[in-house]
């Protein structure tokens, strides 16, 4: 019997949703999201010019190809303003997210640093209303499955 699955999932690439959740759902099998950060993009550290503060966020092309839509940068955006408003990282509120979401039992995090470990950790007593979790989400657009052709 399988009891985790390890899946692709963040606020910009939900394709999960669609049929993998909701089938751990039912066989009651733990979702624990890897990229969960969307490879750093979430933490709100890159440009649209596909620069960054980071030297990852300059020179990670896999993430340029992957997550530089207009959609992407409006669900940024909206992460990077209720971070704001709430007086946390934006990093803090797409893990919050991901932890509101009906499955998710601990999401992967790489950390290059102690703040961001603790970051990471206190996401888990961040709420979002039903209004922020929409505020979200709404600009999200669909895309190809990953690993599929």
């Amino acid at each position: 019997k399988f009891v985790s699955m390890q899946n692709h999932y963040n606020l910009i690439y939900r394709e999960e949703e669609r049929e993998m959740i909701p089938q751990c759902i039912d066989m009651g099998v733990a979702v624990i999201p890897w990229s969960p950060l969307a490879r750093g993009f979430l933490a709100g550290n890159r440009t649209r010019d596909k620069g960054g503060e980071t030297p990852r966020s300059r020179s990670d092309n896999y993430a340029h190809e992957m997550y530089y839509s207009d959609a992407d940068w409006d669900i940024v955006d909206r992460v990077k303003q209720l971070a704001q408003a709430k007086g946390v990282a934006p990093a803090q509120i797409a893990l919050a997210w991901l932890l509101h979401k009906p499955g998710v039992t601990s999401p992967i995090i790489c950390t290059s640093k102690m703040y961001q470990l603790e970051q990471a950790v206190a996401a888990v007593e961040i709420e979002l209303s039903d209004e922020e979790i929409a505020l979200l989400e709404e600009p999200y657009q669909p895309r190809r499955v990953l690993g599929h052709q």
